[in-house]
Order: C-alpha cells, then sequence, then structure tokens
C-alpha cells in the first residue's frame, strides 16, 4: 500500500492509496492518526499530490506556515 507523508503550511496529513481511493489522516503531536473530511479523488498520482494539497489549503495558510513537502 503506498503511504505518504506531506508536511501541509505546519500541519502533518497522512495519506494512502486504499482500494476505493486516497484515505487522508491528521497526524497529531504524539504521532497518532485521525480521520480527516479531506476527499482526494482517486485519480490524482502520488506526484500530483502536493499541488493538489496546495489547491485546498493555500486560502487558509498565513505567509509564515511555510510550504507543503513530503516527508520521508
Amino acid at each position: 500500500m503506498e503511504k505518504y507523508r506531506f508536511n501541509v503550511f505546519g500541519d502533518i496529513l497522512a495519506i494512502e492509496r486504499s482500494n476505493s481511493g486516497w484515505r487522508c489522516f491528521a497526524v497529531g503531536l504524539d504521532g497518532k492518526l485521525g480521520p480527516m473530511d479531506l476527499v482526494v479523488p482517486p485519480e490524482i498520482t502520488h506526484e500530483e499530490l502536493p499541488q493538489y494539497l496546495y489547491d485546498i489549503y493555500h486560502e487558509s495558510a498565513a505567509l509564515s506556515d511555510g510550504d507543503i513537502f513530503e516527508i520521508s
């Protein structure tokens, strides 16, 4: 299963591919995952995820929040 983590303007998101598309989780400070109401269309590829996340979240970010990048 494909699993990725992204820093999205200071918040950590875990995104994994499931049979029906993508599942999204917020990663807490303790590392625990909480489900999110974020829908990522199944046709979005791994390479397209950063741009998709930017398109969704850029309006709610402050200039000091940084950017979106994948965490290895």
